[in-house]
C-alpha cells in the first residue's frame, strides 16, 4: 500500500528589504547619537556663558574655541599628590591670547594627604587675581584606596585641602563632584561652596541644590584633528 505524500510546510524567509531598513534604523539612531555627542552645546540663549575643560595636550584646540562661543576655559593643573599637567601654564597663556578667561582645575585623589596635594597645586599655580576660582574634581572613592579610607577621614582631609589651596588663591573654590562621588559622600549637598556638576545633555540635580557650572558634554568636538573637550555652561 502506498503511503501518503506528507507535505512539508512552507518556511517564509524575512525579506532581504526588511533587514536593510531596520540596519538603517538602526544606523540612523547610532549617527543621530554620535552627531549629538560630537557637536551638541546648550543654546546660547538659556546659557550666554560658555566654555571648555581642558587637559594635558590640549593647548592645540584653544585657538578653535573662540569659534565654538567659548568664552571661559579650565584647566587640568594638578591630580594627587604627584601628578602635574605639564602644559598647564602654555595653555592658560594660549586662552588669555585667545581673549578668554582661564581657571586651575585639580583632580583630588582620597587616597594622599592634604598637604601633599595642596602642596602639588600651589607649586604649580601661582598666585593670580585674574584666574577663576580653582576648581576641584571628586571622584575618586576612599573604599578604593589600598587602605582603606573612611568617609568622615575622607572629608576631613578634604576640607583641610579646601582651605589650603583657598588661602593661596584668595578665593573660595568650586567644587566638582562626579554622581558616583556625591552618592557616596553627599559632601556637595553640604558644602558652602558653588557646584560643578555633569551630566550629558539634561541639566543635572543629583547634589541637590543648584549648580555654578554643568558640563553639558563631556566630548565635544572642536574641528581641530584629534580634538574634543569637555563643554561647560554657567548658570545665567
Amino acid at each position: 500500500m502506498a503511503l501518503p505524500r506528507l507535505r512539508m510546510p512552507r518556511i517564509r524567509l524575512a525579506r532581504p528589504r526588511l533587514w536593510l531598513v531596520f540596519a538603517a534604523v538602526v544606523l540612523a539612531i547610532v549617527g543621530t547619537i554620535w552627531w549629538k555627542q560630537a557637536h551638541w552645546t546648550p543654546d546660547v540663549a538659556d546659557y550666554p556663558l560658555q566654555g571648555a575643560w581642558l587637559s594635558d595636550g590640549d593647548v592645540k584646540v584653544v585657538p578653535a574655541l573662540p569659534e565654538l562661543g567659548a568664552r571661559f576655559v579650565y584647566v587640568t593643573a594638578s591630580l594627587g599628590a604627584k601628578g602635574q599637567n605639564a602644559d598647564f601654564s602654555a595653555t592658560v597663556e594660549a586662552a588669555r591670547q585667545a581673549g578668554l578667561q582661564a581657571g586651575a582645575v585639580h583632580i583630588y585623589d582620597p587616597c594622599r594627604r592634604a598637604d601633599e596635594q595642596s602642596a602639588n597645586f600651589v607649586t604649580l599655580v601661582a598666585r593670580d587675581a585674574d584666574l577663576l576660582p580653582p576648581a576641584v574634581y571628586l571622584d575618586k572613592s576612599g573604599e578604593d584606596c589600598p587602605r582603606r579610607v573612611r568617609p568622615a577621614e575622607v572629608e576631613s582631609e578634604l576640607v583641610v585641602f579646601l582651605n589650603q589651596i583657598e588661602s593661596h588663591a584668595g578665593m573660595r573654590a568650586i567644587l566638582a563632584p562626579s554622581e558616583r562621588f556625591e552618592e557616596e559622600y553627599h559632601f556637595g549637598s553640604r558644602a558652602e561652596r558653588e557646584l560643578w556638576l555633569t551630566r550629558n545633555w539634561i541639566a543635572p540635580g543629583y547634589a541637590g541644590r543648584p549648580w555654578a557650572l554643568w558640563t553639558a558634554n563631556t566630548d565635544l568636538r572642536t574641528g581641530v584633528v584629534g580634538g574634543s573637550v569637555a563643554w561647560v555652561v554657567a548658570r545665567p
